[in-house]
């Protein structure tokens, strides 16, 4: 049988892995069970004002790090000067109109010394501690930032005399940006990984913020390439079952049959156990992610009047709910408009979306009195945006019992937590397994 893959589930992973299936001339078809590719990373249209809006359904930072992602976009014609503003290394927390912590590693001096430099002048910190910084890294380069056992993130900087502050206004929310999880249960082996990354090379820890709404970053240029290369490109199609069979797999869903020679599963772990429930050996990986627990992400759009504007297109802020706030109108066009958004579980979750929209107003007044107040406002709450990634979480392999058939999505890329990269870099991934199969 010719290869024919079916690649099921559209989100980044399964947009990576078709992509890298078309472009070495391989069959394949893409099935999506909603209306829209994309998964998290995708734009919803909201009216407000008796006017219709492109959002985003959740604020997404990529890093200089994340090359199998710019390849992709590359790969697709998205070129990176033109939808990604590249920022160098800068740090801003905010409260009650005043800078908490600042920290920009000078873009002249080559890395190490860039982040050297930059740790040792920052702003907010007492001189021990930033000596203290300076050393835990020092010491994390030279194990190649490898951790033997895991451990809470919270413990982890405890025993390396972070102190509190040093904490709350650099690690902790570099970990809910990283890990979209709260240090008192997030893995210290995935922060590592992230961190060893991110301070690889000078570029590395660039910070890259889309110009465009995310649709138009990824799913429709990826869809684009992949119908001009005669791939299948399904809505609609939610997956019933996978089959064995002597010429490959049978996949079914309500419609329709398709045969396949490869099968790559690109579903969320939360969708996984459904489809996979014909194939029983695969009943431990179905163990392993119904065991997951998940993480929220909350997006509160603030519209104010267009001539609002932030001193830079990314702030963060501390002493209250808000953790990070994108200009959008610096980022996109959509002046006035704010994104502000809260990583993790919290107390945030018990109020309503009014009041929190209220309270997060409030805040970003407090930070930026400039702020008039808002015109209009919408949250958008992912209840479960990402699984919590915990200490020594268990993560399945792409290579599964069945020949042929492979699993990608962020939780697989074991090295990473859930980001677009690791979902990005286990699509390609397994188009390279069935493309060499």
């Amino acid at each position: 049988m010719p290869k024919h893959a079916v690649v099921i589930g559209g989100g980044i992973a399964g947009l990576a892995a078709a992509a890298t299936l078309a472009d070495q001339n391989i069959q394949v078809t893409l099935l999506d069970a909603g209306s829209q590719f994309g998964g998290r990373t995708r734009s919803i249209a909201i009216e407000a004002n008796s006017r219709v809006h492109q959002l985003d359904n959740g604020q997404h930072i990529l890093l200089g790090a994340y090359r199998e992602t710019l390849k992709l976009l590359a790969k697709v014609g998205m070129q990176e000067q033109d939808v990604l503003m590249r920022v160098p290394l800068a740090l801003d927390v905010r409260t009650e109109n005043k800078s908490a912590f600042r920290l920009a590693a000078p873009a002249y001096l080559p890395a190490p010394l860039n982040q050297l430099i930059g740790f040792l002048f920052c702003s907010g910190l007492q001189w021990h501690e930033r000596v203290s910084v300076i050393k835990l890294i020092t010491r994390l380069k030279k194990t190649n930032y490898h951790l033997a056992n895991d451990e809470p993130l919270a413990d982890f900087l405890q025993k390396n005399q972070q102190s509190g502050k040093t904490i709350s206004l650099l690690w902790e929310p570099l970990c809910l940006a990283a890990l979209n999880t709260p240090i008192s249960k997030a893995s210290s082996r995935i922060f590592l990984n992230v961190l060893r990354d991110t301070f690889r090379h000078k570029d590395s820890s660039d910070f890259l913020l889309p110009r465009q709404d995310l649709s138009r970053l990824f799913a429709q240029p990826i869809t684009r390439y992949l119908k001009a290369h005669q791939a299948r490109v399904l809505h609609n199609k939610r997956v019933k079952s996978i089959t064995a069979n002597q010429n490959g797999y049978t996949i079914s869903t309500k419609e329709e049959q398709f045969e396949a020679s490869h099968v790559i599963v690109a579903t969320s772990p939360v969708r996984l156990h459904n489809v996979i429930a014909d194939l029983p050996r695969l009943n431990f990986v179905a163990e392993q992610t119904e065991s997951y627990s998940y993480q929220p992400i909350y997006t509160i759009y603030l519209q104010y009047p267009s001539n609002a504007m932030l001193s830079a297109p990314m702030l963060g802020l501390t002493g209250g709910l808000s953790q990070w706030v994108f200009d959008r109108g610096i980022l996109c066009k959509q002046h006035g408009l704010m994104a502000v958004i809260i990583s993790a579980e919290g107390k945030h979750q018990n109020l309503t979306q009014e009041k929190l929209a209220l309270t997060v107003a409030k805040e970003l007044q407090a930070a930026f009195p400039q702020l008039a107040k808002p015109l209009w406002h919408k949250v958008i709450a992912e209840k479960r945006a990402t699984f919590s990634c915990n200490v020594d979480l268990p993560r399945p392999a792409y290579v599964t019992p069945y020949p042929g058939l492979y699993l990608a999505g962020d939780y697989t890329f074991a090295d990473y937590p859930a980001t677009i990269e690791g979902a990005v870099r286990s699509g390609v991934a397994c188009a390279d397994l069935v493309c060499n199969s």
